[in-house]
This record gives structure tokens, sequence and C-alpha cells, in this order.
């Protein structure tokens, strides 16, 4: 089977990007006799390192990267898309895979589709996410043209796909669930040094507890609610020994509306400074040190399709909280506490209750790893060569 790729995605510095890489790696590991015909543009050219005997590259000039493109403020011109189309075109495929609906082209007509839906969360909401009437636009564009041209569509959980059927219409027929998993850089630190250096760079200090928020800073991701449980937690510490918080993750670029500023703001009002760390984008194996230090991974967004920076953090022995809003609850059953968005309340006496009792948080992050291991990007490369058979056939 000769399978064509968006790869555009690959150089994503979010969940998206990180789907595509892992997946993509154990899907052409998994079928050396298929024929994979990569499409990027130059901005993931830079990184892409997927290089086995049966894959091909095709190299698309773009004016502005799609990843870039597709970003809240950004804008991605019909010429750029048609480029993608003609050289679809070009090549003879049997079926073709877009990892992302985000950077979602036009594909020839009698082209054998798939499409990976991540959530609904844009379509549930959209003033949180896509604030300006043209982003929205151009969205419902192109999941409009993605649904109509894919026979199949992937979810990463039988949560979001229940939400693709129910909010976009897509029949249940027509969805297949592939998961997602830790990356193999995501298990517990070997020792208690290489925890201290790396939350020494960010200038924690020795023997200072944190917790950890890792992805992006939208409002929906509720990171507000973080910072002011953090405050309340902190107000009920003696004086140097209130647990920092850090928070992982670049502030631009995104797809998605940023919320920084509102986030600092919010710092600031909080009186908590000095306590908050930026740590910007952080390599896996400095994260890892990071996570396995945490009290708890936090992750009360409105919704979550998967979750994966908690199920990341589980697998370094991390004990999450996380929203009820998403298949965590399940995925981690026992491996954390699971709270209402925006609940302040409940997400300040969960984050109270894993600071000061370490056995419940061993006992948490030993059950959160145990399941996140259950975890395979094989099994989900196995599920997504699977549904493009399918589609092919």
């Amino acid at each position: 089977m000769r399978i064509g790729v968006d790869a555009t995605c690959w150089a994503n510095g979010r969940g998206y990007g990180r789907y595509a890489r892992e997946l993509l790696r154990a899907m052409v590991l998994l079928a050396p006799d298929d024929q994979f015909v990569f499409f990027l543009d130059d901005h993931a050219a830079v990184t892409f390192d997927l290089h086995e005997k049966n894959v091909k590259v095709v190299l698309v000039p773009q004016r502005v990267s799609p990843t870039v493109a597709a970003a809240s403020d950004g804008s991605r011109s019909p010429a750029d898309m048609l480029r993608f189309s003609r050289a679809v075109w070009r090549e003879p495929l049997d079926v073709f895979f877009s990892p992302s609906v985000y950077s979602y082209f036009p594909l020839p007509p009698r082209l054998a589709a798939v499409v990976t839906i991540h959530d609904t969360i844009v379509e549930r909401f959209p003033e949180l996410t896509l604030p300006s009437p043209r982003a929205r636009l151009f969205w419902r564009m192109k999941v409009g043209l993605a649904l109509k041209q894919a026979r199949l569509v992937l979810t990463p959980s039988d949560y979001s796909g229940r939400e693709v059927s129910e909010v976009l219409g897509v029949p249940q027929t027509r969805i297949r669930v592939t998961g997602e998993a830790p990356a193999s850089a995501f298990r517990p630190s070997e020792s208690d040094g290489q925890i201290s250096e790396a939350a020494g760079r960010l200038g924690v200090p020795a023997g200072a507890q944190w917790f950890a928020y890792v992805g992006g800073f939208n409002p929906h991701k509720n990171v507000d609610v973080i910072v002011r449980a953090h405050a309340r937690i902190a107000a009920e510490c003696f004086a140097g020994k209130a647990p920092y918080l850090l928070l992982v993750g670049a502030t631009t670029g995104d797809v998605f509306h940023g919320d920084h500023r509102r986030i600092r703001d919010t710092i600031t009002r909080s009186g908590t400074a000095e306590l908050v760390r930026w740590a910007g984008w952080v390599a896996d194996e400095e994260l890892r040190h990071l996570l396995t230090g945490a009290a708890a991974l936090l992750l009360p967004s409105e919704s979550e399709g998967f979750g994966l920076p908690a199920v990341e953090a589980a697998a370094c022995g991390t004990p999450v909280i996380a929203t009820v809003a998403s298949p965590l609850p399940e995925l981690l059953a026992g491996g954390g506490i699971f709270v209402e968005p925006r609940d302040e309340e409940a997400l300040t006496n969960a984050m109270r209750a894993l600071l000061t009792d370490r056995t419940a948080r061993y006992t948490f992050g030993a059950r959160a790893r145990e399941r996140a291991l259950e975890l395979t990007w094989a099994r989900g490369a196995s599920a997504a060569l699977g549904a493009l058979r399918e589609a092919a056939a």
C-alpha cells in the first residue's frame, strides 16, 4: 500500500506534533512493506528525521509554513494549499492520512482519505480558542472539507470519539480510536540530584516542592485557575515553605488564542510572582526530571481530547490533578484526583492533599505509572494502519 501523509505538523511543538511524530514513527516501523510518502514544507523538514527505506519525502515550497499559518493569528493562502494539492495529485497513492485537521488542504476527489480530529474544543469553546471571526470561519471550512473528503476519522480516545460524533455529527461507524502514549523519554529520574539540578536551573531552591503545568497557555486550559489555587496554597504555608509553580510551554506560535498576558496579570494580583517559574519550552530529558520531582501535574482544562501531558507525567511516576472533562479519569484511574473545570476550591483541596500527604502522593504516582505504561504507540499505529487499509479497500 502506498500511503500519503501530510507531515507538516511534524514541527508543531504541542500535542499535535507529538501525536504526529510518535504515531508516524511507529506506523513506518510496523509496516515495512508499505511505502510512505511524506509531504513536508521547509519548516517541518528541518526537524524531520524519519529516514527509513520505506519513506519518501516530497518537499513542497510554501510562502508561510502551515504550522505558522494555522496559528490563531496566522493566515494560510489558497496558493500555498494548492501547491500541496498539486503535489499529492502527482504521486500515485492508495490512501492519504492527515494526522491533524488544522493543516488540512483539499485532496484529489477520488483519493481515499483518513483524518485525525483530536477534539471538538474549538466548536464547543470558540471564544476561548479562536476569538477572530475570520479564524473561526477558516477553521469551520477546513473541518467541513476534511469530514466531506475523509472516509474514516481517527480520534485519540473514546471520549473524543463520542464528542466528534455528537458535536460534528460524524457517525460512530466512521470513527476509529488510535489512542496515544507517553514517549520513551518519560520515565522516573534515576537520582534526586538530577531532579534538584533541573529545578535549580529554573531558580527553584534545593528542598522546595513544586507543582507543574505543561501545555499551551490558552483560555480553555484554565491556567488562571491554577494560579489562583496555587496562591491559596502558598498563603497557607509558613515562610520559605510555599511550593513553586512551574509553567512549562511556549508562549508564542500557538494554533489557538494565547492567554499568557492575562495569566501574568493574575500572578501579579495573586502576589506569587516570586514562586512562579515560566520555563518556556523544555526538552523531554529535562522535562522528565521536573515532572518526577513535582507534587503533581495540573491539567484542569475545560476539556481534553486525550490529555497527553498528564499521561507523560504519570509515566514519570507523578500523580495528576486533572479535568473530569477528558478520558483521563478512565485512562489514569487511581493515579490522581479529578476535578470539574474551573472548580478552584476542588483544585486547591486536591493540591493541598498531595502536597501534605507523601504516602498518598506515592500511592497515586505508582498507580499512575502503571496505567501509563499500559499505553503504547505501537497499538495506536496498528489501529491507524488498520483504518488506512479499510479506507483504501
